[in-house]
């Protein structure tokens, strides 16, 4: 039996367009609202998912970007259409660093099948498909249910250094401590190994075949069956290293806080170089 892929295609998505529920989740740290680029052209049909006030909580001891309530998800989940039953498709035009966020929650959460749009909105606009402007209307509430049994795994501060293998998904030059330009202190977590998010990716912005991202991930220990966790700064973009484990059959654990929760207690320790 052939194990289904969390990504789709721009083809396999345009061919089930009326079966799935879309969601765009554009965002870039420092950029624009998200909100302005979706109104300006989306897939049809997309309704418009906000980061920081959806997919987290507002900042805070446990990061710049830490979960949001469960119940608080649940709500908002229902409110942009998302039901159990029915397949969800998320995209961003950050190459799915955001979108990963989106699928992590509501896998966590018990949505059975969540799928990220390879390429995000580059590669569907680069396959000549159509686009709607201003904002979708939402045909009726979903019945979304978040389960009680975690559907992706996640760690907290106290466990982190027990992990056998820790991975950073920042640049590596934010691992090395040479640079920090948002959070207090530079540097990483002692043990973590550096594998930045642009290592999943191909030149065109989509995700590596899964022997290859094997490949990649096994230079750092991160094999089928170990015990591996990721952070990065703030707790969204690692969850693009947990997607491209997952499509290389390997199970990753999440650490929400990542650095900047990390970094927040002072009596943490800290590696540089």
């Amino acid at each position: 039996m052939t194990r289904r892929t969390p990504l789709i295609s721009s083809a396999e998505l345009a061919a089930t367009l009326d079966d799935v529920t879309v969601l765009d989740v554009r965002y870039q740290l420092g950029g624009p609202p998200g909100r302005e680029a979706y109104e300006q052209g989306h897939v049809p049909g997309a309704v418009h998912v906000d980061l920081d006030s959806v997919l987290a909580s507002p900042p805070g001891a446990g990061g710049r970007h830490p979960l949001p309530g469960v119940e608080e998800f649940q709500d908002a989940m229902r409110a942009v259409g998302v039901s159990n039953d029915r397949p969800v498709v998320v995209y961003d035009d950050w190459q799915g660093r955001a979108a990963a966020r989106a699928w992590w929650l509501l896998r966590h959460h018990g949505h059975p099948d969540v799928r990220v749009l390879d390429g995000g909105w580059t590669a569907w606009r680069a396959a000549g498909l159509g686009a709607e402007t201003g904002s979708a209307r939402v045909p009726h509430p979903g019945t979304f249910a978040v389960s009680s049994e975690p559907g992706m795994p996640f760690v907290e501060a106290a466990d982190v250094l027990g992990v056998d293998v820790l991975l950073d998904a920042r640049a590596p030059e934010r691992y090395r401590g040479e640079v920090e330009p948002i959070d207090p202190v530079a540097g990483h977590i002692p043990g973590a190994r550096n594998v930045p998010t642009d290592r999943n990716l191909d030149e065109r912005g989509l995700f590596l075949p899964a022997e290859d991202l094997r490949e990649v991930y096994a230079e750092a220990g991160a094999v089928p069956g170990a015990d591996v966790a990721v952070y990065c700064g703030s707790g969204v973009t690692a969850a693009h290293d947990v997607l491209a484990l997952e499509v290389a059959g390997v199970r990753a654990a999440l650490y929400p806080g990542s650095w900047s929760g990390w970094v927040a207690d002072p009596t943490r320790p800290v590696e540089r170089g």
